[in-house]
């Protein structure tokens, strides 16, 4: 393989070759830094973080949307198209509400006496 290649290539000089293994010290020599930078231990915490922050804040952001949704789907239920109150809807929900409340004092108010 040695002489095949040499054979393809017209005469380089000493000079040439020591300047094309230069540049391939120096490529090199770039890979193993940029090597020594992607797995050093900042900059696989950095990127673990990262991820970690875009997950949590994708997750965030579905359950918002998500949140956002129901609230305008009870929404609708209380309020007509016009944004007024359904006042058949509100009322039966509003005495519901403050039954719950009563209950919920009067149990409190058992378990201290």
């Amino acid at each position: 393989m040695g002489e095949a290649s040499t054979k393809d290539k017209p005469g380089r000089t000493t000079a040439q070759i020591e300047a094309d293994i230069e540049r391939t010290r120096d490529r090199l020599a770039g890979t193993l830094d940029e090597l020594a930078v992607r797995i050093h231990p900042s900059t696989v915490s950095a990127q673990v973080k990262a991820r970690a922050r875009a997950t949590v804040e994708e997750k965030a952001a579905r359950a918002y949307v998500a949140a956002n949704g129901l609230v305008e789907k009870v929404r609708a239920q209380f309020v007509d198209e016009k944004g007024q109150p359904r006042k058949e809807r509100v009322v039966p929900a509003a005495l519901v509400g403050v039954g719950v409340v009563l209950l919920v004092a009067s149990a409190r108010k058992r378990r201290k006496d």
